[in-house]
């Protein structure tokens, strides 16, 4: 009894033995294996201000693409870093895959509004982070004028976020005027007359002023018999013709 039982460990310690043996050859070989193909692809299918050629000259490790290179000198997090640090990426993941391919998905900045100033014109997205313009893609996106700088933006990125969630005033609000008194002004897509929206206060309560006037003008259509519509005093809509 004895003897079998000794004879059941040794067989038991040559399995695993045997196991880590074919692991670690396994493993060896596999980080042997070369990149065979750099694969990018882009979250929705949206790659406006990226192409795949940009990504991929961001995939360089010691000087030259990483195609042809071993799996075991491959610097996933550093390459990953690499890309995540480009203006217009927004979040990125590369990984080697079993077959030896090292596939990138990145996430781009998606623009929400185009800052205009005197010295720099540039995007911002939801979060307000700058996103540098493009000579691969115009985004077709509201323009904020008469802020001085990110800290301005910041401060407006709440108005910009109301109006983004609106489908009819996303469509309606094509600029945002900022005056010197830190009063809003709005150009409109369906007319030549402006919107006097006033300061930063009661956000929700004009914009339902705004739109119960819409309704009203948009219905007897009258809307384009004035020039300016004021909707900064509390609880009424004044305009001028």
């Amino acid at each position: 009894m004895k003897f079998k039982r000794i004879l059941k460990y040794l067989l038991f310690l040559l399995l695993i033995v045997s196991l880590g043996f074919l692991y670690s050859f396994s493993s060896k070989r596999n980080s042997d294996k070369k990149v065979s193909e750099i694969i990018i692809e882009f979250e929705d299918g949206d790659n406006n201000f990226l192409t795949h050629s940009m990504v991929n000259k961001l995939l360089i490790q010691k000087n030259k693409t990483v195609k042809n290179q071993a799996k075991s000198v491959i610097d996933l997090y550093k390459l990953e870093n690499e890309v995540s640090k480009n203006p217009y990426v927004e979040k990125s993941s590369v990984f080697l895959t079993i077959e030896g391919k090292l596939k990138t998905v990145v996430k781009q900045r998606t623009p929400v509004a185009r800052i205009i100033t005197d010295k720099d014109s540039y995007y911002v997205d939801k979060q307000g982070v700058k996103i540098p313009l493009s000579n691969n893609y115009s985004a077709r996106v509201m323009l904020i004028s008469g802020v001085k700088n990110i800290e301005d933006v910041k401060e407006i990125m709440p108005l910009i976020s109301n109006i983004l969630k609106d489908d009819f005033l996303k469509k309606e609000i094509i600029g945002i005027q900022k005056s010197d008194a830190n009063e809003f002004q709005f150009a409109v897509r369906s007319g030549d007359y402006k919107i006097d929206f006033g300061k930063l206060s009661e956000i929700d309560i004009k914009f339902k002023k705004l739109k119960a006037f819409y309704n009203k003008t948009f219905e007897d259509k009258t809307i384009q018999n004035y020039k300016t519509i004021n909707i900064k005093y509390h609880n009424q809509v004044v305009c001028t013709k």
